[in-house]
């Protein structure tokens, strides 16, 4: 969603709502990653986490033209609140909205979650998360400012498929066997 709202927002604005509400929801899952983490052995919260993984995988190649009406729709809500008289109110509406689109459902959270688990250290998985996101953020406002209408979503399907079925192999492999990544 970030990358298609900075095709039609000012890239600063996409990129500051983008990086307040990722900091938001970090703060959200790593106090959730902790209180898991002292209910579930870290195995099967790994175990767990790369099963979630490889499910999300599938589950978002297959299941990408219903939330592409649904994201549609949320962008146009945001651009018309953006064009409207308050540009403060446009930029709380992508907040909000990229908040709640972050916490519905996301890779992030699975593995945000795993890494609490795995390093037992809230303030260094929260800041790495942070870092992560705003510079995703980044990423996705620039490529979203210039070459959003050039990427193929054909391509970003299958790349992402295979990516997150990778990323949930390894963590359900070094569980099992031991071993890090």
């Amino acid at each position: 969603m970030l990358l298609t709202l900075a095709t039609r927002i000012r890239p600063f604005t996409a990129f500051a709502a983008g990086s307040l509400a990722f900091t938001i929801t970090s703060a959200i899952i790593v106090t959730a990653g902790f209180l898991l983490t002292n209910v579930v052995p870290v195995f099967w919260i790994k175990i767990a986490g790369g099963g979630i993984m490889i499910f999300y995988a599938f589950y978002q190649y297959f299941s990408f033209r219903k939330e592409q009406k649904d994201l549609k729709r949320d962008e146009n809500r945001i651009i018309s609140r953006t064009t409207s008289k308050s540009a403060l109110m446009g930029f709380l509406t992508a907040v909000s909205m990229l908040i709640v689109l972050d916490l519905a459902g996301d890779a992030t959270e699975v593995l945000t979650i795993v890494f609490v688990a795995r390093y037992q250290n809230l303030i260094l998985v929260f800041v790495s998360c942070v870092a992560a996101l705003v510079a995703a953020s980044a990423i996705e406002t620039v490529l979203g400012n210039r070459l959003g209408k050039l990427l193929s979503i054909e391509r970003i399907k299958i790349f992402s498929l295979v990516v997150f079925l990778a990323i949930g192999s390894l963590i359900i492999l070094s569980s099992i066997f031991n071993f890090s990544f």
